[in-house]
């Protein structure tokens, strides 16, 4: 493959590329992932939908990388051609890390989820406890029908 300026571009120049695209948007998510832990545990909603709405872009990019990765998924890494051992070394380590990160993404989202139905359940059980205190009150403050009468009958 040939660039506009007469370069030969290899093959594995595009992996290490596109490698490295991928490591970026995970570093994204990973940094929108702990924000979003953060705005979880403050009940900041309003800044979380946010925060979500700029995950969902991330991953959108994220997707389209995963797909131009595609054809590299088949071969088998031995045997590429590279430029040097050193782009190779580098382009493994930033496929380790990235892959690496994504184990820690994924746990920041089931970490997230966790938290989100905790907060949940709590509120749902602050709303029962405050329906049970409305029920409590409105029963004491019920007027009665003979306002000033102490009604005293016994009923056999």
């Amino acid at each position: 493959m040939t660039t506009a300026a007469g370069m030969t571009l290899w093959e594995t120049d595009v992996l290490f590329e596109i490698a490295g695209a991928r490591l970026n948007l995970l570093e994204q998510l990973h940094a929108l992932g702990r924000r979003q832990l953060e705005l979880i545990d403050q009940t900041d909603m309003t800044n979380l939908i946010h925060v979500l709405a700029a995950k969902h872009n991330v991953l959108a990019e994220l997707q389209l990388t995963e797909k131009r990765l595609d054809p590299f998924r088949g071969q088998a890494p031995d045997e590429r051609r590279w430029r040097s051992e050193a782009l190779r070394r580098q382009c493994a380590e930033t496929i380790g890390r990235a892959d690496n990160l994504l184990r820690e993404v994924m746990q920041q989202e089931k970490s997230a989820e966790t938290r989100l139905q905790r907060h949940r359940d709590e509120t749902a059980a602050r709303l029962q406890m405050a329906h049970a205190a409305g029920h409590a009150r409105s029963a004491y403050t019920t007027p009665s029908p003979h306002p000033g009468i102490l009604d005293l009958r016994t009923e056999n």
